[in-house]
């Protein structure tokens, strides 16, 4: 069931909010879910971009794959991994908040696609997809919107995932990589805490 625009913004808010507890300081919040989506197991990411005279760039991207816990909690514990766990950045100051938009991404369970290897990049639709690449211990996540902002056609955003996960770039095609699909409401700060709107992604 897709999210109202009341929820989407109550759903980037709830990350805002862990996000600023966590570099400040303070405790987290303990409000609990007991009713709505929020309640709901699903799946999450939360995506923190920098703001800046060239746009904005990457600052942390971490969530939750598959629907493991209540969405609330999920938004609110991968905004904080997002702040301080993210590999591939220091963890955020709070000198940053003010530059930081925040975007949450709800995800539908990931699919495996089905069908011979050759076929697979047909069944992916930029601007809707998102990939998991997985194999053995190695697993690798690119967001729809991903593909969209890098202008990617359907054999690069395969590669690219499987990149991500360690693994070759082509990967995709061996039998023993598993190659999931799924899609995501996306909802993004249009400025550090301010108006928040859904992100649409025109498929191609």
């Amino acid at each position: 069931m897709p999210l109202s625009p009341k929820e989407g913004r109550f759903a980037v808010e709830l990350a805002r909010e862990a996000l600023e507890r966590h570099v400040r300081g303070k405790m987290p919040s303990t409000g609990n879910f007991d009713s709505g989506p929020f309640c709901e197991a699903r799946g999450v990411f939360v995506t923190l971009n920098s703001r800046g005279q060239a746009g904005s760039t990457l600052r942390g991207c971490i969530g939750f794959p598959y629907p493991i816990k209540k969405l609330g909690e999920a938004i609110r514990e991968a905004a904080v991994l997002a702040a301080s766990e993210d590999p591939r950045f220091p963890p955020v100051e709070t000198k940053e908040l003010d530059e930081i938009l925040v975007e949450v991404s709800i995800l539908t369970p990931p699919q495996d696609i089905e069908a011979p290897r050759r076929e697979i990049p047909s069944y992916v639709r930029i601007g809707r997809d998102g990939l998991l690449i997985s194999r053995s211990q190695a697993s690798g996540l690119l967001l729809p919107q991903v593909a969209t902002e890098f202008g990617m056609d359907q054999a690069e955003f395969l590669s690219q995932a499987c990149v991500k996960a360690g693994l070759p770039p082509d990967a995709w095609f061996d039998s023993t990589t598993r190659v999931q699909i799924f899609q995501a409401e996306i909802f993004v700060e249009k400025k550090p805490r301010g108006e928040v709107v859904r992100v649409v992604n025109e498929e191609s």
